[in-house]
């Protein structure tokens, strides 16, 4: 490892480790309703909004209506994106630069649920598919909608897991209100500066029309009259030469959405290469910038659950967990793509030397490098969040399977807005349950007792990811449908390709393995329908979870007690975690992955 890429990794670290107490605190005080230093600003217009919307913020909802408000906010969030995607045309007034046409219904449709379930898996290009309104009220918009109703879910689970003897959870409209006033909007107004001063657009210009300094001669194919292909007698397409002699660069206001799309934990990049662009991500500043805006919420989420529950060591314990999960995929991932792949050494240098990085750095940006690309390779993967400045289909199959690996884990190191925080709760709940047994004591957590009906919300919370992510891979393996999407990669590659569209859709993480051809009807529906699983179905079981809990009285602690604040504690959650993960998808990843990196020794 270079010397660079060590102060890289363990400055990121240090510094997320940093902010866990304080942005954690402000967490807590915000959404306990307590006075926070923005209160003078924000408070008149959350009165307004509250008046204008009919709100009573005081009035606090049971697990039912919590999530009845939560899934209502989501469809009106997907019924508004789907319609101003569908009616861009008509909208063109707004987008003097660039003016295609409607997205298509079963592409509209996906990417509608994909962005209000904060999934923004993209299976399209955005500098072509999407005009400037599009992006900033319909995309935008909804990155900060859906983040913050990630994070208000995540909030009340903590509530859940903190109160006694109540089934009120606190009211989704005012922690909506204020995830969005106190927490989203100002971070982003901070981080916009920052990106563009390094170099990020923040403008409504017309795309910019460059003359090449010399003319790039290429083969395209001769259409019909219908717009398909004429063959010759062999059935090869016919092509003919064509000249390009300019380059049209994209432009837009970027630089509103790249802050969101990383708070929110989002990830969907205003251009198709995502934050692999210089325009989204010029600098290594940036790239830095935006890793920690990624990771710092919900990593601080631990210490708010911490000091919301009274058990600091707990929150403590949950950094813990994460850091080490965290820690332990960045070193795999860096020495799978530092030492890259075996075949390919043996015809060309890969060593590392001043003059050069070495190693696999197919499908990396050269102002990123190994050190930077795996950051944001393994951050994203943790963090629910779908941008990539790389290409991860290019990774070496060990390091393309840490990328798969760590959305198959629950992303819980440092997870999504919320998701990650109940995510590794549930985890460390069958971690009480099994050491219970295990040990002979009574299974509690929090002080509150696992009964057997939490038990099987934490059993149907473990089943649905790989009961909606095997199916669907497997349906799309055997079918023309699915393997219609293999345009480049066939064999264990292909598999992985296909495993990666469900995990991401089902992690709401948007990542991709971009050798696979997912803008189809058949990966439009299928997608989609992970994605509503993965957002709704584990949001709702968590929040019934948390009802449960409520109810509970809290018990005093006795000898008897399990600790659950204990290094050796943390050890058994980040076993569980692995150990849950690998009984429902090791045989799938010794398909593809696995396969494949023993294929290419």
């Amino acid at each position: 490892m270079s010397a660079a890429s060590a102060v890289q990794y363990g400055l990121f670290l240090l510094i997320v480790t940093l902010l866990v107490r304080p942005v954690g605190g402000y967490l807590a005080r915000v959404f306990s309703g307590e006075r926070t230093w923005l209160d003078p600003v924000l408070r008149p217009l959350e009165r307004a909004l509250y008046r204008s919307a009919a709100i009573d913020p005081a009035m606090e909802m049971d697990w039912k209506r919590y999530t009845s408000c939560f899934l209502l906010f989501s469809s009106g969030g997907v019924l508004l994106l789907y319609l101003v995607l569908r009616t861009q045309p008509l909208f063109h007034a707004f987008d003097p630069a660039y003016r295609p046409g409607p997205v298509p219904p079963d592409l509209g449709m996906n990417t509608a649920i994909s962005f209000a379930t904060a999934t923004t898996w993209q299976a399209y290009a955005g500098e072509t598919t999407m005009t400037y309104f599009s992006q900033v009220f319909g995309l935008t918009s909804q990155n900060f909608l859906a983040g913050a109703a990630g994070l208000a879910v995540g909030i009340a689970f903590i509530r859940g897991l903190a109160r006694q003897c109540t089934s009120l959870l606190g009211n989704f409209w005012a922690d909506l209100t204020r995830a969005l006033l106190w927490v989203l909007l100002p971070l982003s107004l901070a981080i916009a500066p920052v990106f563009v001063w390094q170099g990020v657009p923040m403008n409504f210009a017309p795309y910019l029309r460059v003359p090449l300094v010399q003319a790039v001669e290429y083969a395209e194919p001769v259409l019909d009259a219908s717009g398909a292909k004429i063959l010759d007698p062999a059935g090869r397409p016919t092509t003919k030469t064509a000249r390009l002699t300019e380059q049209l660069i994209a432009m837009g206001p970027v630089a509103a959405l790249e802050p969101i799309k990383n708070l929110g934990t989002n990830g969907g990049g205003f251009f198709n290469a995502n934050g692999a662009h210089p325009y989204e991500n010029p600098t290594p500043l940036t790239n830095f910038v935006a890793m920690l805006a990624i990771a710092a919420l919900p990593a601080s989420l631990t210490y708010t659950f911490g000091r919301m529950t009274g058990r600091p060591r707990q929150g403590w314990m949950l950094f813990g967990v994460m850091l080490a999960l965290f820690v332990g995929g960045l070193a795999v991932g860096h020495i799978a793509e530092q030492r890259g792949h075996v075949l390919v050494r043996q015809a060309v240098d890969h060593g590392q030397r001043d003059d050069q990085a070495g190693g696999n750095m197919e499908g990396k940006e050269a102002r990123f490098g190994i050190g930077a690309s795996v950051m944001a390779a393994i951050t994203t993967s943790n963090g629910a969040t779908g941008s990539s400045n790389s290409m991860h289909d290019s990774f070496t199959p060990l390091g393309g399977m840490i990328t798969i690996v760590n959305m198959l884990l629950g992303e819980v190191a440092f997870g999504g807005l919320g998701s990650g925080l109940y995510s590794l709760v549930l985890i460390a709940r069958v971690a009480v349950f099994a050491a219970g047994l295990m040990i002979g004591r009574t299974p509690e957590y929090l002080g509150k007792q696992l009964t057997v009906a939490e038990m099987k919300l934490v059993g149907l919370y473990a089943v649905i990811a790989p009961m909606t992510i095997l199916p669907l891979s497997a349906l799309a393996a055997v079918t023309d449908a699915g393997l219609t999407g293999l345009t480049t990669n066939h064999g264990p590659h292909g598999l992985s390709e296909i495993l990666v569209a469900y995990t991401t859709s089902l992690a709401n993480n948007g990542q991709s393995f971009a050798g696979l051809g997912a803008n189809t009807a058949f990966y439009n529906v299928t997608t989609a329908l992970a994605m509503m699983a993965g957002r709704f179905g584990l949001s709702i079981v968590a929040l019934a979870l948390a009802g449960r809990v409520a109810e509970q009285p809290r018990k005093a602690l006795t000898d008897g007690t399990l600790p659950t604040d204990t290094v050796l504690f943390g050890g058994l959650v980040v076993a569980t975690v692995i150990v849950v993960s690998a009984l429902s998808y090791l045989p799938v990843l010794a398909l593809g992955p696995v396969v494949e990196h023993f294929m290419l020794r």
